[in-house]
């Protein structure tokens, strides 16, 4: 008989989500959905404020990239000004972006994914985390946690705070960078190289273990988006948008921040408050697309750093085309974290970067500004429109794990359609549907906390309601 199967929370996420299966008389899953179970409102009650507030009030949106809201916002409030900002801000900006997603980078792949890839799939959930990985491999976990602090600190250098910096404002930065603070951050690259080249060479040697997973996690044909710049370097800050299609082949290029709205749509789905964004011309689902650390190295040719090109290389080697499968989204993160590392070092030998000029100023010059760059989970955009007085009118914006969203649902029917047995549940099938979902990484509500062990109930249930299987944690 047909049943419907609820994993409810998805554990290991940024913010809350279910996932819901339901399955053929066989116990086969035909349908499967991703329910993101939160409404995030700041579009609507940020009307009426001042634009120059909304980069710090984007930023409370979320707990874990407030960094990235705070540069989207900017550069959307930048664009209403009709400025362009110093030098020296706008490579400190970078630096701040580039820590941001060296940190977030290191939670999902150390904290939510390596308990996975150390221990199993099918672990124990009583040991099945960070806590598991320092047991079993200390250096793994503790290198994930100094990356991470590494990450961290940096921005609280430079912003004065690790969470909901003010220091990005229109216009630039606050402050500049110190003699002290450029040498403290100098000190902690050694470290940080050691670290995440540990995490690739350990990660290169477990891969192949997870054959499987590969083929079923999101694996399939789609569309990638991301910055990239003109000599086709990966990009986090500047840029203009690339997307490509499963073969490589670029289907539009050059696109810039005012233009995105011409160029995608959001689709609305009755399951999830989250909203499905396309590429128009294509339309919905059939203009579907990834974006994040796989789609951004799928669409560069090079990262522009020699560390981090070396990893690109290998990386392409796993297709003759864009990588589908995104569970090297693990991997790309990795890489990703090399470049930002090497990136950082690169932007504190900048003669320019201890200049005191960092911030650019003046008021209403457009009544509408766009603003995109790379967070750590893909491509983030925001577009504000203001009133002669610069008080808001209106705001929307895209988020990077709304974009993967459709490719997130695919990956879980995908998944579920290979592991999940309708008539027997077991707490490894159950994971891997789960595991799909944290390749992505995806930042539901990340200004959620919760204190203590999140609980975990799974239920099967027969059509009649009586429950025939269950599993408590």
């Amino acid at each position: 008989m047909s049943q419907t199967i609820t994993i409810d929370p998805v554990t290991r996420l940024e913010g809350h989500g279910k996932i819901t299966l339901k399955t053929d008389d066989n116990g086969a899953v035909q349908e499967a959905f991703f329910t993101v179970t939160q409404v995030r409102g700041f579009e609507k009650f940020c009307e009426g404020r001042p634009f120059y507030e909304m980069p710090s009030l984007m930023a409370r949106i979320c707990g874990i990239c407030p960094v990235s809201h705070l540069v989207a916002s900017a550069k959307a409030c930048e664009a209403i000004m009709s400025v362009e900002i110093p030098h020296t801000a706008a490579q400190l900006r970078r630096m701040l972006n580039l820590a941001q997603m060296v940190q977030s980078h290191s939670l999902s792949f150390f904290y939510l994914s390596s308990p996975d890839l150390l221990l199993g799939m099918d672990a124990d959930p009583a040991v099945r985390h960070l806590f598991g990985v320092v047991e079993a491999k200390p250096e793994l976990g503790r290198g994930g946690v100094r990356l991470r602090r590494f990450g961290q600190h940096i921005i609280e250098l430079l912003g004065n705070k690790r969470i909901h910096p003010g220091w990005v404002i229109p216009g630039g930065v606050t402050e500049p960078l110190t003699t002290a603070k450029r040498d403290e951050i100098l000190a902690m690259i050694p470290e940080a190289y050691a670290n995440v080249k540990y995490a690739l060479n350990w990660y290169k040697q477990i891969v192949p273990n997870f054959k499987d997973e590969i083929e079923s996690f999101a694996n399939f044909p789609s569309l990638f988006l991301g910055l990239v710049n003109e000599d086709d370097s990966i990009e986090f800050t500047d840029g203009a948008l690339r997307l490509i299609d499963a073969e490589g082949n670029i289907v539009k290029d050059g696109i810039h921040a005012a233009q995105f709205e011409d160029n995608f749509g959001e689709a609305v789905e009755p399951y999830s408050f989250v909203k499905f964004p396309y590429y128009k011309p294509l339309g919905y689902p059939e203009g579907s697309y990834r974006v994040g650390p796989l789609a951004r190295l799928n669409i560069a040719k090079t990262m522009g750093t020699p560390l981090a090109d070396e990893e690109l290389i290998e990386f392409k080697k796993l297709s003759k085309g864009p990588v589908l499968g995104s569970f090297h989204y693990h991997y790309a993160r990795l890489v990703d974290i090399l470049y930002g590392i090497e990136m950082i070092e690169r932007i504190l030998t900048d003669p320019l970067i201890l200049d005191k000029h960092v911030r650019a100023t003046a008021g209403v010059n457009r009544q509408e500004g766009f603003g995109v760059a790379e967070a750590p989970r893909g491509t983030l955009m925001h577009h504000y429109k203001v009133d002669d007085k610069g008080l808001m009118l209106y705001a929307n914006l895209i988020i990077a794990t709304g974009q993967n969203n459709n490719a997130m649902n695919r990956g879980v029917l995908q998944t579920a359609q290979k592991y999940i047995n309708g008539k027997k549940l077991e707490q490894g099938m159950l994971n891997r549907v789960e595991a799909v979902i944290r390749t992505f990484d995806p930042c539901l509500s990340c200004s959620t906390h919760a204190f203590g062990q999140m609980p975990l109930s799974i239920e099967l249930l027969a059509p009649d309601g009586s429950r025939l299987d269950e599993i408590h944690r």
